[in-house]
């Protein structure tokens, strides 16, 4: 940051107001002003849900309004970054793109997704997580806009990351190198609370399939290998095994194939199962238990057995308490009534790609409630979230983060903060030589 920059800003005062906090406030009227266009960017993305990897509208719909967002050719986008349906939008001060002897630019990242789910669409809310990224990169830029003097060197990158539900598209762009530059990543994902940070937990995937021998049931069944009863094993020695399992683990599944016909023995049947834990390192003793169920079927019942991983793990959201500090903060003074710190560490959670990217750069990953008491994944929420009651808080939320990010660029002790809290819980996690 250059000398006299956070004084400039924070030191004056205007209406008894310090300048940055004249600078938040222009960002979040800034979102306000875009607000019937972000309104109808949800909108859009949530009347066509499209699954994992196929968000081809969604995408087309989020790169036209970066494109086309004022003033003209604000912002540099790569529609198709790294994946078919990824993309990377960037704004800097118009001072700072010209060759300069200036300091590297911070570099914030602003995280949209937009898939949705099989048979109910958008009861994630996924659309709306698309617009906070989209809203809060838009206030941010605006208020850096509006300074009367130049910024501090920023760079303003949105990232849209397709398929959270099922692959993993952040681990994607992570091993494409798309988060390498950045030093703080802000995204918000719909819930019924607002909180600034949850446990959600490490994810570990699995298919398994069963290869037996066809038979007739009736005349000789003797002859055949029954592969159902593999499955109907395996379902039931996960059973049994709950009773050893933390109360922090999950394990759930499904049979997904266990027959054509009852006259047939099944020569085939396939589950599918997802374990969750609070840490990889817990995953991974939890994935070695229910794979000895998987295979003690097979033993039993003389099938054979194929275990699958899937793409990708999903990792542990790492908490950085310095960043959700400063959020909490700023969205108490929008009107946002968090939940309990100890509620927040101790609340029920799943998993997300967004845990990957907490290991590889410090962000934050807060809740927002939507007007709805309604669950995630069930179609009363994909009604919520696409009501016109949950605009006014995803645009609150989206200031939260706008206001937040602008402490960031502000406020270099926060940053020094932030990055040391990250430091720290990777080595918690035992996980710094993994990004070195």
């Amino acid at each position: 940051m250059r000398p006299g920059v956070e004084r400039s800003v924070e030191g004056g005062a205007c209406d008894g107001r310090s300048e940055l906090e004249l600078v938040k406030l222009r960002a979040a009227e800034c979102i306000d002003e875009a607000a019937e266009r972000l309104g109808a960017l949800s909108r859009a993305i949530w009347s066509q849900p499209e699954l994992a990897y196929e968000e081809h509208h969604a995408h087309r719909v989020l790169t036209h309004f970066f494109e086309r967002e004022p003033p003209a050719a604000s912002w540099a986008v790569q529609p198709h970054y790294q994946l078919p349906t990824a993309f990377r939008a960037e704004w800097e001060p118009p001072e700072a793109r010209a060759p300069s002897a200036a300091p590297r630019p911070l570099h914030l990242g602003f995280l949209c997704e937009y898939d949705a789910l099989p048979g109910i669409g958008h009861a994630c809310g996924h659309n709306l997580i698309a617009e906070v990224g989209a809203a809060a990169a838009l206030g941010v830029r605006g208020a850096l806009e509006g300074l009367p003097r130049p910024p501090p060197p920023v760079k303003v990158i949105v990232l849209g990351t397709p398929a959270e539900e099922d692959g993993g598209g952040k681990i994607d762009l992570i091993e494409a190198g798309a988060f390498t530059n950045l030093d703080v990543v802000f995204m918000a994902h719909p819930s019924q609370e607002n909180a600034a940070y949850l446990p959600d937990m490490a994810e570990h995937d699995v298919t398994v399939k069963y290869y037996g021998k066809a038979s007739h049931s009736a005349a000789y069944p003797w002859e055949g290998l029954n592969a159902l009863d593999a499955a109907v094993l395996a379902y039931n020695n996960l059973s049994v095994f709950r009773q050893q399992m933390k109360p922090t683990w999950r394990v759930h599944g499904i049979i997904k194939n266990g027959g054509i016909k009852p006259n047939i023995i099944p020569s085939y049947s396939e589950l599918i199962y997802y374990f969750r834990a609070p840490s990889m390192k817990e995953l991974q003793v939890l994935t070695k238990k229910a794979e000895d169920c998987f295979r003690a079927a097979a033993l039993a019942s003389g099938c054979t057995v194929e275990i699958k991983s899937g793409a990708h793990d999903y990792y542990n959201v790492l908490p950085n308490k310095s960043l959700w500090k400063a959020y909490m903060e700023n969205g108490r003074k929008l009107g946002i009534e968090f939940i309990s710190e100890d509620t927040m560490l101790n609340g029920p959670s799943g998993s997300t790609d967004f845990g990957n990217v907490t290991f590889v750069v410090p962000g934050i990953h807060p809740y927002f409630h939507i007007g709805s008491n309604a669950l995630n994944h069930t179609e009363q929420y994909t009604e919520a979230a696409g009501s016109q009651e949950a605009q006014f808080y995803t645009l609150r939320t989206a200031k939260a983060l706008a206001m937040t990010a602008l402490d960031v660029i502000f406020k270099p002790e926060l940053l020094e903060r932030i990055r040391e809290d990250f430091k720290l819980k990777l080595q918690e996690e035992q996980f710094v030589n993994a990004v070195e």
